[in-house]
């Protein structure tokens, strides 16, 4: 009877570890492309993102955002008052992460972790310029911009089947 048991078990853990491993093949399959095309559906589709900054005490911070579309390069771009925590923070630890996420609509998550910098270019800010920042006196002396530089860009997108990998719960990534 012992035996029968052991046989039996040994029989579902082996078909349980293949599913796992069929599972892990297919999101190990997944390319790049089609990661960073997921990515970008949900960035285009969410209006505020959460940025993530460390404190001085090493708390994290999180402010929601209003970004800029990104670019082909998936640089992420901010507005934001040079006078803000989040500049003094971001001078002393660049090191970031940005949430956007639609789980209201079942669409899923993206989160960038990159190294932000704090660029006080007029010029750029201008061409940048939002439409609502016409209200504001002085909005180009307010202003100054964050550029984000992807260092890994993580992606749930249930639309396309990037679900978190059923054993770790890592998400599909990428590295940049």
């Amino acid at each position: 009877m012992k035996m029968g048991f052991t046989l039996i078990m040994v029989f579902c853990l082996t078909g349980f570890a293949s599913v796992i491993s069929t599972d892990l093949n297919a999101q190990s399959a997944v390319n790049r492309d089609t990661i960073i095309s997921a990515a970008r559906e949900i960035i285009a589709e969410t209006t505020y993102c959460g940025l993530v900054t460390v404190d001085s005490t090493g708390q994290p911070q999180v402010r929601t955002m209003n970004p800029f579309p990104p670019g082909d390069d998936l640089i992420i771009w901010f507005a934001t008052s040079r006078n803000s925590r989040k500049v003094k923070e971001i001078r002393d630890n660049p090191k970031v992460s940005v949430y956007f996420a639609d789980h209201v609509n079942a669409k899923g998550y993206v989160n960038i972790a990159g190294t932000a910098e704090i660029l006080d270019d007029k010029e750029l800010l201008i061409k940048m310029k939002r439409g609502y920042w016409e209200g504001l006196p002085d909005w180009q002396n307010i202003f100054v911009l964050i550029k984000i530089q992807p260092v890994t860009l993580e992606v749930v997108n249930y639309k396309h089947g990037l679900n978190n990998d059923p054993v770790t719960s890592k998400a599909p990534s990428v590295s940049f």
